[in-house]
């Protein structure tokens, strides 16, 4: 078959004319026998480079050292070869008296070398002799030229054009060559990926596949995509390693005054800060201690149950908020050499920050706006329950009480439903009154407690107050379920004894049996008033049924909220507005060229038919196969829609409810059966409680935001362009 070659050329390198002779870093990366993927991360100058001679072979091997342990299994950083001016056909390299000494040609431009390599381009000793022996080691060696493509909208002035390739033991100069211009992925700019950032997910959810998609999935690719993206992303980090070693890299200085007056003022803000934060954590742990000491209490387990959805919330918020110096520190994300896994790492740590600081800024305008008008809040709240009460409720119960809606009700029953109903009622109002004088306390210590923890928090308390609240309709909802409920199993069990079936709780089914005359009697006696009695006892079922199952969903609604804010990935979907290159999915191809170098083939620069034998010389059609064709692209990738981002976060929050969630509820609620009342919605997982001294704190918080002045001075010092908004 014949070779292929695609060379990931970076396109800064084709941004400049070329001037001087470089040498060529990066990965060779091979699937199949007749294919070969090049990917070159950066060029050196023979003059910079030959300062690291001594040392090379090291650098190279700590380089490939750093790098993603997926890349250091399929390939090795190594010294690809050299591009230059002075790489010509017919000049310094491939030359026509060294090829026909150590060659023999064959078909598709390849010529077998014996021995060592002795074409025209390994020539030169000293350090070019030293690349030569440490590129010995991966087999390979490219030589490229100039080619006079220019591009002057997308700031291309040349692209590389293969002048030849020593594959192996074999020099290729004809092979289909695939040049692809790529910009460098560079962390918090963007970079490349084949997937989508939550393919797991998506994956569980994949339906069958036929069977020849599994027969074409075991077939042998083309050419290891994975591992040509994951070294494109690894290629800025790898130039970084390699320039350290670099005694002629410089590094841009500050103005001193400038400097000293930004880093004194940033050490102000870091210690006014820490101390703020230092506080805060004397309170919660002092809290946190006094929960402890009570936990054995009786009055904590009966509070722990009552106000469970608050105190989960609050364990949660707390620990957020006690371990935001942690998040806020650097950890030298740039360290990690794919790009793609740092912004990975960084946006997961971003993202816990980014919903602590929304969650706190809707507590700070939700908790202000109650806290200014409490008095209105807490008359309209009073307004609202006293109309519930005596509108709904009790004007419910006596309508029930009577003839609804022309339904014949049993009067004796109906009677004594309606008085209990009514008397339960009544306690709890009156219990209520001397309660609701402190109702204007509750609504200003919610305000505050807003304010400091955020929304979600006092919205939980919330949930679990209107349980408190209304505690008295899901009592008389439990009792009259239960009443129900157990008279449709009477029923159900006395009709099966009229059609002569018995329940069989082993098999779980229904099978004959043999009644006696006295048990067909008195299963007549009794089903006939259960059910006549079943109407009256469903009418109340259905009224306080309404009203516990809107009350569960106004409390579901308010727990759909905290799990919405919960989920949201805030500072995703900033950073897809802004800088949607930062969320790749697949990348894609823009041709710009593509021609035969039929008229300059490079084998008619070494090829002599006449001083050959005539069985060794190549023949016509064999010379046109020797055409290599050149295909030059951009690549492009997509970008993740907001939609795509965030669906995945939301689905994983509301994993619980399901159509078998609705259809349970449903039923539970026909039959008399208990209901949840909540929906099970995923919140955070808790961390373990942080609890070290106040002075380590306060150098924690100190140094985390530090480590934000180090973090714009990387910028400003090394990539010249500002930070995206102080995210590491």
């Amino acid at each position: 078959m014949r070779r292929k070659c695609r060379i990931w050329w970076p396109k800064q390198l084709s941004s400049t004319q070329p001037s001087c002779c470089k040498f060529l870093f990066g990965w060779f990366v091979t699937c199949s026998s007749d294919s070969l993927d090049i990917v070159v991360a950066f060029a050196s100058n023979r003059e910079s480079s030959s300062n690291l001679q001594s040392c090379l072979q090291e650098i190279l091997h700590s380089i490939n050292g750093n790098m993603h342990v997926s890349l250091q299994d399929k390939s090795k950083f190594s010294l690809l070869g050299q591009y230059g001016a002075c790489i010509n056909y017919g000049q310094n390299g491939v030359e026509e008296d060294d090829l026909r000494k150590t060659c023999t040609h064959g078909v598709d431009g390849v010529c077998e070398c014996y021995g060592q390599w002795r074409c025209g381009c390994l020539k030169n000793n000293g350090f070019l002799g030293q690349c030569r022996q440490v590129s010995k080691e991966s087999n390979y060696w490219i030589e490229l030229a100039y080619d006079s493509l220019r591009l002057q909208a997308r700031g291309i002035h040349w692209v590389p054009k293969l002048h030849h390739l020593h594959w192996k033991k074999e020099i290729v100069s004809q092979c289909d060559v695939h040049v692809i211009l790529y910009e460098t992925p560079t962390y918090g700019a963007h970079h490349l990926s084949l997937r989508y950032w939550n393919s797991s997910e998506h994956g569980k959810a994949s339906p069958k596949k036929p069977q020849w998609v599994d027969e074409l999935q075991q077939k042998q690719p083309l050419n290891d995509m994975d591992t040509v993206v994951l070294a494109i992303n690894s290629a800025s980090a790898s130039q970084k390693y390699f320039e350290r070693h670099d005694s002629f890299k410089q590094s841009s200085a500050n103005i001193p005054i400038i400097s000293m007056f930004c880093t004194f003022m940033w050490h102000i803000l870091a210690m006014s800060l820490a101390s703020l934060s230092t506080l805060f954590y004397i309170f919660i742990q002092f809290f946190h201690s006094f929960l402890n000491f009570e936990s054995q209490s009786w009055v904590y387990s009966a509070s722990a149950k009552a106000f469970s959805n608050t105190w989960i919330n609050f364990r949660i918020r707390s620990c957020q908020i006690l371990y935001w110096p942690i998040f806020l520190q650097d950890n030298d994300l740039r360290s990690q050499t794919s790009v793609e896994c740092a912004e990975r790492v960084a946006l997961h740590k971003h993202s816990l920050w980014s919903s602590l600081v929304v969650d706190i800024l809707l507590g700070d305008l939700i908790g202000l706006a109650l806290l200014f008008h409490a008095e209105s809040v807490c008359s309209w709240f009073s307004n609202i329950a006293s109309n519930l009460t005596n509108e709904l409720l009790r004007s419910g119960s006596v309508w029930l009480m009577g003839v609804p809606a022309g339904f014949k009700l049993n009067i004796e029953l109906a009677e004594v439903l309606g008085m209990v109903s009514l008397n339960t009622i009544q306690i709890w109002s009156t219990l209520w009154i001397f309660v609701g004088s402190l109702f204007i306390y509750f609504i200003k210590g919610l305000s505050i407690l807003a304010i400091l923890f955020g929304v979600t928090i006092p919205a939980a308390l919330v949930i679990d107050m209107i349980v408190i609240v209304t505690l008295h309709v899901s009592t008389l909802h439990w009792l009259i379920s239960i009443l129900y409920s157990q008279q449709l199993h009477a029923l159900a069990a006395l009709w099966r004894i009229f059609r002569g079936r018995k329940w069989n709780p082993l098999r779980q089914r229904l099978d004959s049996f043999d009644y006696t005359v006295k048990q067909h009697v008195v299963g007549s006696l009794l089903f006939t008033p259960l059910l006549l009695l079943l109407p009256t006892t469903s009418v109340f079922y259905i009224f306080f049924s309404i009203m516990n199952t809107a009350i569960s969903l106004s409390c579901m609604f308010i727990e759909v909220i905290i799990s919405v804010i919960h989920a949201t990935p805030y500072i995703k979907i900033a950073l897809r507005l802004i800088k949607p290159r930062r969320f790749p999915l697949g990348i894609w191809f823009e041709i710009i060229a593509c021609h035969n170098n039929s008229s300059h083939s490079p084998w008619s620069a070494y090829i002599d038919r006449n001083s050959l034998p005539v069985d060794e010389a190549p023949r016509k059609e064999d010379i046109d196969r020797m055409v290599s064709s050149v295909l030059i692209s951009i690549l492009h990738s997509n970008y993740l829609s907001i939609g795509q981002m965030v669906l995945p976060h939301y689905r994983k929050a509301f994993s619980g409810v399901s159509g078998s969630y609705i259809a349970t509820s449903v039923f539970g609620l026909l039959s008399g059966n208990k209901v949840a009342s909540t929906l099970g919605a995923t919140l955070p997982s808790t961390m373990p409680w942080l609890c070290i001294p106040y002075n380590e704190y306060w150098c924690l918080c100190r140094n985390s935001i530090l480590a934000c002045m180090v973090d714009c001075n990387y910028y400003r010092c090394h990539d010249s362009r500002p930070p995206s908004f102080g995210l590491t």
